[in-house]
């Protein structure tokens, strides 16, 4: 019978000691409660760090662009070599796979990564992904690991989605974890902290967003942390962090990767009344649309976002941006399909 799924990212400041050392005491215990889920799941770890572990080498470091993927081509093979080292007494093997935007922009190049990692699980190979800092360009860079977790998870319909992090899970107003969470709204983002720390480029706030998009196609993700004893196990039963439920919705898989992996091209601000239509199932017409924000040619997909910028929705475009300035408020227009826009 073939083995669900599991996602497990593993957030800088997660795997990183005080010093911005690689934690191996931390891989250890990733290695050890890995070695025993990867019994019931095929698994795929997203692990940041990699400039964590390589800018020490960079005298003078500043956190430019250049050098940090610098410190990622230093700091990757490190990172690895870290995981192998601990993983290898538990007799499981790791792969690298070094990821960029277009490989999940584009199907083709989607549906070969999906085959790689099948590949690797039936010889019982753990995956562990991260973004291949070194050619990634800033404008098709991940904006962090949570999303790149986030697309992987989606995108191979997984069935859970761990983010370890430096705190024990969402914190309330008087700092207490919030074990469960039914749906993430606007007081839940509310609760994030604004603060990143000071190895990762993520925070509470990216955490809850892509929690969200995974909650939206069916996934329950769980919030928490490492340093908590046996925290990935008992995040896996629910019994520390926080947990974000499922939405229940069945969506098709082609769908699945248009709502997660595609480059997001453009955004277009629609009123109440195009909202109503979306949620009926019907198409967008261009007298709907309110703002056109960015450009985009016919195929590309963007954005549905409402006037306070919440996305409701992902479609593929019939027309392109510069059609849709030029006949904008026409009745008749469509400007997406119904079958090629995904609800979220």
């Amino acid at each position: 019978m073939k083995k669900p799924i599991l996602v497990i990212k593993f957030g800088s400041a997660a795997v990183t000691d005080q010093q911005g050392e690689v934690d191996e005491r931390v891989i250890l215990e990733i290695a050890r409660q890995a070695s025993k889920l990867q019994e019931q799941y095929n698994i795929v770890l997203v692990s940041s760090g990699a400039v964590a572990a390589g800018k020490r080498f960079l005298p003078h470091y500043r956190g430019t662009l250049s050098e940090r993927k610098a410190a990622a081509a230093i700091g990757n093979p490190r990172l690895l070599q870290t995981y192998a080292t601990y993983f290898k007494p538990f007799k499981i093997a790791l792969a690298q796979s070094l990821c960029e935007r277009q490989h999940f922009a584009n199907r083709d190049q989607f549906l070969q990564l999906k085959s790689t990692y099948e590949t690797l699980w039936r010889n019982q190979i753990i995956p562990i992904a991260n973004e291949n800092d070194v050619v990634s360009s800033q404008e098709l860079k991940f904006s962090d690991n949570d999303e790149l977790a986030t697309l992987i998870a989606v995108g191979f319909g997984a069935e859970k989605l761990l983010f370890s992090t430096s705190v024990p899970g969402v914190l309330d107003a008087a700092g207490e974890v919030v074990p469960e969470i039914a749906q993430i709204d606007s007081a839940v983002l509310g609760l994030a902290r604004k603060e990143k720390s000071a190895v990762g480029l993520g925070g509470m706030t990216s955490k809850l967003n892509f929690a969200r998009l995974a909650s939206q196609m069916g996934i329950e993700s769980v919030i928490f942390s490492m340093k908590t004893e046996d925290g990935l196990l008992k995040a896996m039963h629910g019994e520390t962090g926080t947990i974000c439920r499922a939405q229940g919705k069945r969506i098709s898989s082609r769908h699945k990767w248009m709502a997660s992996g595609s480059l997001i091209s453009g955004k277009l601000q629609i009123d109440t009344g195009a909202i109503a239509a979306l949620k009926a199932r019907k198409s967008l017409l261009a007298v709907g649309v309110q703002e056109i924000i960015g450009d985009f040619v016919a195929g590309e997909i963007f954005q549905l976002v409402d006037e306070q910028q919440v996305v409701y929705a992902v479609a593929k475009a019939r027309i392109d941006s510069a059609e849709l300035r030029a006949h904008a408020g026409e009745k008749n227009l469509e400007v997406a399909h119904a079958d090629d826009i995904v609800l979220l």
